[in-house]
């Protein structure tokens, strides 16, 4: 849901319907007029302008999605427990260490707690063994991503497809690395499933397999309070099956993205200049690469395609319409309702 994707709009308005609303912190400083000379200083700046005004329109659960590939990882962590933010997601890498400004021997005592999101149980156990030798203290929860998620992948391009990476095969290997870590720390650990969920009978097939909750993006990108342009979803409501693409990233990793001309013109081998203000991606080799990812998802999020992609998860050619946020998780919740009924029983 970055760059500027979910932020304030978005958020809130997913925190208002009971959900956990998440913003995107990736490219945040690109609000601000001076991302340009001070990148960092403009993304904990972006970022708490984000959080006063997702404050200012709800009193409900907000987290921030921050990638641990970012070069300011500790910083928007750092500011994110400032803030008090419920709950950080650490995606984009595995976060085996944290800043060590933060009280690393009494995370338990933070407001703000920590949820790494993973693709394989083995990931899992990295982090949480990690977590438990360096800091006494677990991840809170973690969120399991599958191969039909839109963006960047945790998986090789022939594990794409592969149906022992699916997220029903996913979801219960981490939950079984996970229950040692609940015993050891006497805490429940809630796993959630992400990538690719888009029925309220996704919903329950995942809970049913020991989920406690799920991620969901794609969905919430045909929404009047997702903050990208018209345009941009608009290029959802366009996308037919064929139009789902896995691209090369200049990052070094796999994702899923709509086809446009943009990255036609990528696919052919040309190359699209770009000055780089600051190396925002610690992986990225900003000199070789063919484009600045960064700005071309900022391009997208503003409505130019022509400069610029969307991301989006495998089940983005279903979307058919724009839908308040409230409309959508009702619906969502009618559906899941309706599978854990009594068999010809309605529920409403």
């Amino acid at each position: 849901m970055g760059v500027g994707i979910s932020l304030s709009g978005l958020a809130s308005a997913v925190a208002n319907a009971g959900g956990i609303g998440v913003i995107a912190t990736a490219g945040i400083g690109q609000l601000e007029p001076d991302s340009h000379t001070n990148f960092n200083e403009a993304n904990n700046r972006a970022l708490r302008k984000e959080l006063v005004k997702t404050r200012a329109n709800t009193k409900g659960l907000i987290g921030l999605n921050i990638m641990v590939a970012l070069s300011d990882f500790d910083d928007l962590v750092q500011c994110g427990v400032d803030e008090k933010v419920d709950v950080l997601f650490l995606g984009a890498g595995l976060p085996i260490r944290l800043p060590k400004t933060l009280p690393l021997d009494a995370l338990g005592s933070l407001h703000t707690k920590f949820v790494p999101i993973v693709s394989s149980d083995r990931a899992a156990e990295l982090i949480f063994k990690s977590w438990a030798k360096h800091f006494n203290h677990v991840p809170d929860a973690v969120v399991v991503e599958g191969p039909l998620a839109g963006g960047h992948l945790g998986f090789r391009k022939e594990d794409i497809t592969d149906p022992e990476h699916a997220l029903e095969k996913l979801v219960p290997s981490v939950i079984s690395a996970v229950k040692p870590y609940e015993q050891k720390f006497q805490k429940s650990i809630p796993v959630i499933a992400g990538g690719g969920i888009y029925t309220g009978e996704d919903i329950y097939k995942f809970m049913q397999l020991g989920a406690s909750a799920v991620q969901m993006a794609t969905r919430f990108v045909a929404t009047f309070e997702c903050d990208a342009s018209d345009e941009f979803k608009q290029t959802f409501l366009r996308c037919t099956k064929d139009d789902i693409i896995i691209i090369d990233s200049p990052v070094g990793l796999p994702g899923r993205a709509i086809r446009c001309e943009f990255l036609d013109r990528i696919a052919s081998g040309q190359k699209e200049p770009f000055k780089c203000p600051w190396k925002c991606l610690r992986s990225c080799d900003f000199k070789n690469v063919p484009y600045c990812i960064a700005l071309a998802l900022t391009h997208a999020k503003n409505g130019d395609l022509k400069h610029g992609f969307a991301f989006a998860g495998a089940n983005v050619y279903r979307v058919d319409k724009l839908v308040s946020v409230k409309d959508l998780i009702d619906g969502l919740m009618e559906e899941y309702s309706n599978c854990s009924a009594p068999a010809g029983v309605h529920a409403r």
